[in-house]
């Protein structure tokens, strides 16, 4: 873009880059050139990064902290104009590379479910089963799941209904913006961005969704997080739920054990603090 060097405004934030850098496998001669063509490819782009050269700044730099590649074949990473600046911005396949290669998970899938799809959940310890025409008409979305597997190979899947989505969708301050223009992968982030608050702690994947909802203006309008309902005596919704699927308490603490990577194997509800209980007694109740 005319007035705009491209090459060289790039190029000077090596320093920084450098400095900020927390995975040596992003290299600075690569993601110097993805931010180069990303800029020469839009002219909206470039125009914004001219006009506010600091939220540009920012946004490669936060290439290098949170340690994601802006390789467009890779489709993890973008520099995307909003709000007046130019933003990083993190696929929901970003967020489940980034669980991946810090060991939280051995890989993971988040996909949408239409009305014509079948879908049939599996329990909490095991993959859904969902069949599909790729190739046909599958209808309207009715919401979505994200499954992964962990380091010690038991199964985590995380179920969102369409109202759900909608509701993240309408509380978001991005509302107006990517939620119009992408909402598929929108949602799938929304999923995601939930499941994980169930995997193994990772640093950097944390270091992102914080990103997205707070520099990436993804996050709720309402300064102040919704809410899941309570769920009144959790312990005996756990029971009952145990009951009806058929199953023994002492299977229901082995399975809890695994998916809270708890270093030993719990016996009591006793033990349990009561966010434990509360996600537990959830889980549960969705399976039922």
């Amino acid at each position: 873009m005319s007035g705009f060097d491209v090459v060289g405004f790039v190029g000077s934030q090596v320093g920084l880059f450098t400095q900020a850098l927390s995975d040596n496998s992003i290299t600075w001669q690569k993601e110097q050139q993805f931010a180069i063509q990303a800029f020469q490819k839009n002219d909206y782009l470039a125009k914004v990064a001219m006009a506010n050269p600091s939220s540009a700044q920012n946004a490669i730099i936060n290439v290098a902290a949170i340690g994601i590649t802006l390789n467009p074949a890779a489709k993890l990473a973008y520099l995307v104009p909003r709000d007046g600046g130019v933003h990083l911005d993190i696929s929901y396949m970003g967020l489940l590379h980034l669980a991946q290669v810090s060991g939280a998970i051995q890989w993971g899938q988040c996909k949408l479910v239409h009305a014509s799809d079948t879908y049939e959940s599996n329990g909490l310890d095991k993959a859904p089963t969902h069949r599909y025409n790729a190739f046909g008409d599958r209808g309207p979305v009715v919401g979505g799941y994200c499954t992964v597997k962990t380091a010690q190979g038991d199964y985590l899947t995380e179920e969102m209904s369409l109202a759900e989505i909608k509701q993240v969708e309408a509380s978001s301050k991005a509302k107006n913006g990517p939620w119009q223009k992408w909402w598929d992968e929108m949602a799938r982030k929304t999923i995601v961005k939930r499941a994980s608050k169930y995997w193994p702690r990772c640093e950097r994947l944390d270091n992102a969704i914080d990103h997205l909802n707070t520099d990436g203006g993804e996050g709720l309008a309402d300064p102040v997080e919704q809410q899941q309902e309570t769920i009144v005596n959790p312990a005996e919704a756990i029971k009952q739920a145990i009951a009806a699927k058929g199953r023994t308490e002492e299977q229901f603490f082995d399975w809890f054990s695994k998916a809270r990577k708890l270093p030993e194997a719990i016996h009591s509800f006793d033990v349990m603090t009561p966010d434990e209980l509360q996600w537990a007694a959830r889980k549960m109740e969705a399976q039922r």
